[in-house]
């Protein structure tokens, strides 16, 4: 399927690994130059390197902390007009009610709700301007089932489903569409991170571990980087502009609910 993206730019936040990577590599692939972010300067450019040689698109890459002020700053200028923005951070560490304080929650919210909001408030007008433009943020599945552990980032990522379901709806009309997509368990290192306080948890293996997190999967396994980033760039694509506003589940049927 032609995605009808060939020639378009794209920020992609939080792209060296993971999700975000996998989201980079699929918009490559569909031929869309990119501006890709982390805060890791060697994993950034090894990923950039890899795409470059892959696809043959033209690649910027910027190294910094995009939930900083300082970093946004560096990203917007790097990025110049875009068309595509992708947002994504990785997720407070878990824990339990008591663990956490208010600066916990402030740091929180800086990463997964005010820096993809300050992103979009940034980029949003030239989309509309211009009649066309695509944003997806990268949540997760805990804003449609609330995971008890992950209370900092159901919290936070929540108050960011609710800022887009509003704002979604006041610039559809100029072409530009903002949609969530609600990753369950990936093989990423945020999987990882999950299963070792599993371990210490309950005193069992990395691979005891995983394995009883893929019984709790429908699907039995944990989903991939390039099957998610499939899913992020058909919603980049010509195709869903009459996809406005919603909440993707890519978690395996993991999250048992009927909306």
């Amino acid at each position: 399927m032609d995605l009808g993206l060939k020639g378009k730019r794209a920020l992609v936040c939080a792209s060296s690994k993971g999700l975000g990577l996998g989201c980079a590599r699929a918009l490559a692939e569909a031929g869309v130059a990119l501006v890709m972010n982390a805060r890791g300067a060697e994993a950034l450019e090894a990923a950039a390197a890899d795409i470059r040689s892959d696809f043959g698109v033209d690649v910027t890459t910027v190294a910094c902390d995009v939930t900083t002020a300082d970093g946004q700053a560096q990203v917007l200028e790097a990025a110049g007009d875009i068309d595509i923005l992708v947002t994504n951070a990785g997720g407070p560490p878990p824990g339990m009610w008591s663990d956490w304080d208010r600066e916990d929650f402030i740091a929180a919210l800086d990463a997964n709700m005010l820096t993809p909001i300050a992103l979009m408030k940034a980029v949003l007008p030239r989309m509309m301007e211009r009649g066309w433009g695509r944003v997806v943020n990268i949540t997760s599945q805990s804003v449609r089932a609330p995971i008890g552990v992950l209370g900092l980032s159901n919290a936070a990522r929540t108050g960011l489903t609710g800022y887009v379901a509003g704002t979604s709806r006041q610039v559809a009309h100029a072409g530009v569409t903002i949609n969530n997509l609600l990753p369950g368990i990936h093989a990423t290192d945020r999987a990882i991170s999950l299963d070792k306080g599993v371990t210490e948890a309950q005193g069992i293996t990395m691979e005891e571990a995983k394995a009883q997190r893929e019984a709790s999967i429908p699907a039995r396994r944990y989903g991939t980087k390039e099957e998610f980033g499939a899913a992020c760039a058909f919603l980049c694509s010509q195709h869903a502009g009459f996809i406005v506003g919603q909440n993707i589940l890519l978690d395996g049927g993991g999250t048992n609910i009927t909306m």
